[in-house]
């Protein structure tokens, strides 16, 4: 089901339309508020349709334009069908943020044959696909590609072996698609997020806050000084580099896996 809501005009990416998945909450929430506070109109795919609906309420309420679309692109239908609504109700695509998708942590033989499935079924197939089906048209705008990988595909983890293993498979199709994309005119990116402020992360700190009897804000500076990172990131320090990566005026940034991570990724 689609809503569309009223223009933003006079911004960087002022007739630009993008299309976010995982808009929902979290990370893709906040890319879909800044690139609509930055003049685009913003698609809005995830499951959940009373968050999308809550996410172009407040993109509207700010005088932004956007539409969502609830879908499921763990289904290999799904990514046609956002690609046809978006071009149906907004006229072109010229941004895709590849965000959606999470993955279940833990010890690898606990980890059965449908977590691994699941894992890639939603953010490595899922990104696969949609851009199989949107590159005609990011093709024909020289439109610009961000996919939201994550460290754990530079620095793999006993707890993390799924996550590790599709945030890998996404860096590795980010640089694939970068050299298609030099001839074809399209722009793409990645950004290798660490630990971010998301509901997931929140759930994780409370979970070891009660393991080790201390608060809440006491076992997010453990985790950090664990971690040997400056912080925990927010939503927005994502989205902040991703409205830099599309912005017209960096077209030069291409093929860059990014990570924003506070100092987690300690390799070359």
């Amino acid at each position: 089901m689609l809503a569309l809501s009223s223009p933003l005009m006079g911004q960087a990416l002022s007739n630009k339309v993008a299309v976010v998945t995982g808009a929902s909450q979290g990370i893709g929430r906040a890319i879909a508020l800044k690139l609509a506070e930055d003049g685009a109109v913003v698609m809005l795919a995830a499951r959940n349709a009373e968050l999308l609906k809550g996410v172009r309420a407040e993109i509207e309420s700010k005088g932004g334009r956007a539409a969502w679309l609830s879908l499921d692109l763990r289904k290999p239908e799904a990514p046609a069908l956002l690609v046809e609504k978006t071009i149906e109700m907004l006229g072109a695509i010229d941004i895709v943020v590849n965000n959606a998708g999470a993955t279940k942590r833990g010890d690898f033989l606990t980890l059965s044959e449908e977590d691994w499935m699941e894992g890639f079924a939603l953010k490595f197939f899922g990104a696969v696909r949609l851009l199989r089906v949107a590159w005609p048209a990011l093709k024909e705008r020289k439109g610009s590609v961000v996919n939201i990988a994550g460290g754990g595909g530079r620095t793999p983890g006993t707890q993390f072996t799924i996550g590790g293993s599709v945030n890998a498979a996404m860096l590795s199709f980010t640089k694939a698609m970068a050299d298609m994309g030099v001839a074809d005119g399209v722009q793409v990116n990645a950004i290798n997020p660490g630990a971010v402020r998301t509901a997931r992360l929140v759930t994780r700190l409370r979970t070891l806050s009660k393991e080790r009897g201390i608060s809440v804000a006491e076992a997010e500076a453990q985790m950090v000084a664990d971690s040997g990172i400056t912080k925990i990131g927010e939503p927005e320090d994502i989205a902040n580099l991703v409205a830099y990566m599309v912005s017209p005026q960096n077209r030069y940034l291409h093929g860059a896996l990014i990570d924003l991570d506070g100092g987690t990724t300690k390799t070359m």
